[in-house]
């Protein structure tokens, strides 16, 4: 009886063994030999079109599988990630990231900078800024650090001026002149192009911009210088999986010279890769 217990209990754990899965890095069941899936949430244009062509030409010889989930708005790919939906997202840049980690207290970190989408100011009404009337109602971000961004850019084209050391954070309170009167109209960034029938001029986000069938490089009135600029847009997860083979091997692929071409032939002056 005991050798008969002994001979199944053998069986039974060999029958276990070669029924088993190994482990994905991210922790995830993989056959063997299987690729590992690396699930991330982007914005449609730029992000997710540039994650597909690494998806589509890149990839797969670096034993990665690649899921992209698409959000329209700046909130819920770093919701999920937190909640590890997915891991990683690429939509944002490190100003966006520190300001929505102090307010949500997320712990997500900045791992790889891959490309810059200048803002800009638009407008259906006017082809020149100077043209700009007095009185003008100018749509805005308004989410802190790219409403700060965006006061930045009519600051440096000579629209208003901001107190000494607003930086990023700055708010319409730190406008100290505004010889236009301009008037502010805060929106969800994913909003700003279809204000532009509404209002004067918007400052919008390249992503956007570009989504709504926009070309910053041509049609903005004026357009984000892109030297020391800290708005890069970049590859982020959660902290402490910045080392994790899977995202360090995906952040290379996003800095290969065959993604900076792409970005550069598609885009045309609109997304500039990081350097």
């Amino acid at each position: 009886m005991k050798i008969h217990r002994f001979v199944g209990a053998v069986a039974l754990a060999l029958s276990l063994a070669a029924c088993g899965t190994s482990q994905s890095a991210t922790g995830t069941p993989a056959a063997e030999g299987a690729d590992t899936v690396v699930k991330v949430g982007a914005s449609p244009v730029p992000h997710a079109e540039i994650l597909n062509f690494v998806k589509d030409n890149l990839a797969p010889a670096a034993g990665i599988k690649l899921e992209v989930v698409e959000f329209t708005d700046y909130v819920q790919p770093n919701v999920q990630l937190d909640e590890g939906q997915l891991t990683a997202n690429f939509f944002q840049h490190k100003p966006y990231l520190d300001d929505f980690n102090a307010t949500k207290g997320t712990k997500l970190s900045f791992v790889t900078p891959v490309h810059l989408e200048p803002l800009g100011l638009y407008s259906k009404k006017i082809t020149n800024v100077s043209a700009l009337a007095s009185g003008a109602t100018v749509a805005v971000p308004n989410d802190a650090t790219n409403l700060g961004r965006a006061l930045k850019l009519l600051a440096d084209n000579g629209l208003i001026t901001l107190k000494d050391g607003a930086g990023t954070a700055a708010t319409e309170r730190d406008v100290t002149g505004n010889p236009k009167k301009l008037q502010f109209k805060p929106l969800e960034a994913a909003q700003l192009p279809r204000s532009l029938e509404d209002v004067d001029a918007a400052v919008i986000n390249g992503n956007y911009a570009i989504e709504a069938g926009l070309k910053p490089a041509s049609q903005a009135l004026v357009l984000e210088k892109t030297a020391g600029n800290p708005y890069v847009n970049g590859l982020v997860v959660q902290a402490g999986h910045e080392k994790d083979p899977n995202i360090v091997t995906l952040g290379k692929l996003l800095q290969d010279q065959k993604v900076k071409d792409f970005i550069k032939q598609k885009y045309e002056g609109s997304v500039i890769p990081a350097e």
